[in-house]
This record gives structure tokens, C-alpha cells and sequence, in this order.
């Protein structure tokens, strides 16, 4: 990564929390004393000045899943299937947090990752809600730095011609990552990630180009480049499957909190009936035909 965008992650994630949001960041930490290292808030909430009502994501960072976990089987679901997800609540807030330790998020934000779930998030806007020490704060800096090259550097050979607004870039990476996971969001909605803070993308688009530079890598012809896209959009709705699936066993009400989403963001009225809250696995997969059919995810 290059200075100025070291120093431009490092500035964003140190912006201030709302007070709320930094106390049920440090309430997450608190449940694993032995192992916790970060909490990263993310996501749209970290917009909003009302947060009653709204369930705030967050990233765990963890030194490692047997410190986490002891011998739990959740710490091999985490390492195999990452991340682990979990509700929580505190002081009349709700949020989901998200498992990863600091090797794996390193990893995941990097350029070696074919999974976008990471380091699509991460080159969005984020906070660094808590953090144990000053080297975990390095550390996730670190981490993060890797999210937005990982993705331009993918989508920059997409494109038939360099786009003449920056921002256009962004718009076209964050619909490639929209196409690799099961999104209830509507098609424009990885568009106003962009519009709602351009001057953001703005800022770091030449540090983001000059850290593709500095990789050095090989670069794609458009065709491979596209392709690579196709297979990581199947493998990315794949897993979203897959986490699903794990979530029923770690996430109380899971099946309710997707069937919220998907109502807030694509109108699908969706209720859910008794028998798929019992067998919450089954109750998804029996959803999924109708959703996609209706357009309610895609």
C-alpha cells in the first residue's frame, strides 16, 4: 500500500462513533475478553444519527478461534466457512456482529481473496469502534488499506475504456460485487453507495491506482477479467448459501432478521410462518424459488 492511502484509511477509520454505537462496540469486544482485537462498524447505519430501531453491523477481529471459541466446533466453522455471525444486544440497541481473526481479514481484504464479501465492504466507509491495543489498530489499518486496490484492481479491466468520471469506476465495481452475493437491495442501490459520499471516492481514487501500480501484478485482458468476475458472482452466491446455512445454528431469529431486510429493501411482504422458524434452514431454502422469481433478491 502507498503513504497516502495508509494515511487516508487510517483517518477514516479513526473518524468519531456515535457515543451508542462505540459503547455496543466495546459491549461485542467484552464478550470475548481473551481474544478480541478490533470492532469495525461498517455499513449503512454508520450514516445515520438515529439508531433505535436499526441493526448496526460490526466486524469482530480476534487474535485467533480457539482463544475465541475454546473448543467449540464454531471455531472450525469460522476458520472453514468465515465469518461467523451473531446477534446482539445491549442498552437498547441491536447489532450483528461478523468472526474474523486478523489473519483471515488480512487475507480476505487481499488480492489473493476471490471472495468479495471482505474486501467489498471494506472499501467502503468504515470506523474503528474499539480496539485493544495500538498494534491492533495498525494491524486492521493494515487490513483494510488492501480492500479498495483489491477491488478497482479487478474492475479496472473491465472496462472497454477508461471511465472519464472516477466515480463511474466505483459504480461499475460495486455491481460486479452486488452480482456475487443473494442481495435483497434493489439494482440501483450499489450506485448510491457512491452517490451518497462522492467527494469520499473522490479522495481516494489516485491512492487506490497508485497502490495497483505498486503491486505490481500481471495485468488482465478485459475477456479474463470478466470471466473472473462470472466464476467469483457463481462461487459468491454459493456462499452466501452456505453462511446461511451456518447462521441458522449461531444467529436466534435469523430467519426473521432476513425476512426484515428483504421486506425494508424490495417490498417483498414476506411472512414467515411458524414451521420455518423451527427448521429455519428449510424455511430459507423453501423462500428462495419465490424470491428469485419475484426479483426480491438476486
Amino acid at each position: 500500500m502507498t503513504d497516502d492511502l495508509k494515511s487516508l484509511v487510517a483517518a477514516e477509520l479513526a473518524e468519531p462513533v456515535e457515543p451508542r454505537a462505540a459503547a455496543l462496540a466495546a459491549a461485542v469486544a467484552a464478550l470475548y475478553p481473551r481474544a478480541a482485537r478490533a470492532v469495525l462498524f461498517y455499513g449503512s447505519c454508520l450514516r445515520e444519527k438515529q439508531l433505535d430501531g436499526l441493526m448496526l453491523d460490526f466486524y469482530l477481529i480476534v487474535s485467533d478461534y480457539r482463544a475465541t471459541y475454546g473448543g467449540s466446533w464454531m471455531a472450525a466453522a469460522n476458520r472453514l466457512i468465515p465469518p461467523n455471525v451473531f446477534p446482539f444486544e445491549a442498552d437498547g440497541l441491536t447489532c450483528k456482529y461478523a468472526v474474523l481473526s486478523e489473519a483471515d481479514f488480512a487475507r480476505l481484504c487481499g488480492p489473493g481473496s476471490d471472495n468479495p464479501s471482505v474486501w467489498a465492504r471494506f472499501a467502503q466507509p468504515s470506523r474503528l469502534a474499539w480496539v485493544a491495543d495500538r498494534a491492533a489498530g495498525e494491524a486492521a489499518i493494515a487490513a483494510v488499506a488492501q480492500a479498495a486496490p483489491t477491488l478497482i484492481a479487478r474492475t479496472l479491466p473491465t472496462q472497454a475504456v477508461e471511465p472519464a468520471d472516477p466515480l463511474d469506476l466505483w459504480r461499475a465495481a460495486f455491481a460486479f460485487t452486488y452480482g456475487a452475493e443473494l442481495r435483497a437491495e434493489r439494482k440501483t442501490r450499489s450506485g448510491s453507495i457512491v452517490d451518497a459520499d462522492p467527494e469520499r471516492y473522490h479522495r481516494f481514487t489516485a491512492p487506490v491506482l497508485e497502490a495497483i501500480v505498486n503491486r505490481a501484478a500481471t495485468p488482465l485482458s478485459r475477456d479474463a477479467a470478466l470471466r473472473g468476475w462470472k466464476r467469483t458472482q457463481g462461487r459468491g452466491k454459493g456462499l452466501t448459501l452456505l453462511r446461511l446455512a451456518k447462521a441458522s445454528a449461531t444467529f436466534a431469529g435469523g430467519i426473521d432478521y432476513l425476512a426484515w431486510k428483504i421486506n425494508r429493501h424490495a417490498d417483498a411482504a414476506m411472512i414467515i410462518r411458524p414451521w420455518q422458524r423451527r427448521w429455519p434452514i428449510l424455511g430459507a431454502l423453501s423462500l428462495l424459488p419465490r424470491l428469485l422469481a419475484r426479483g426480491a433478491v438476486r
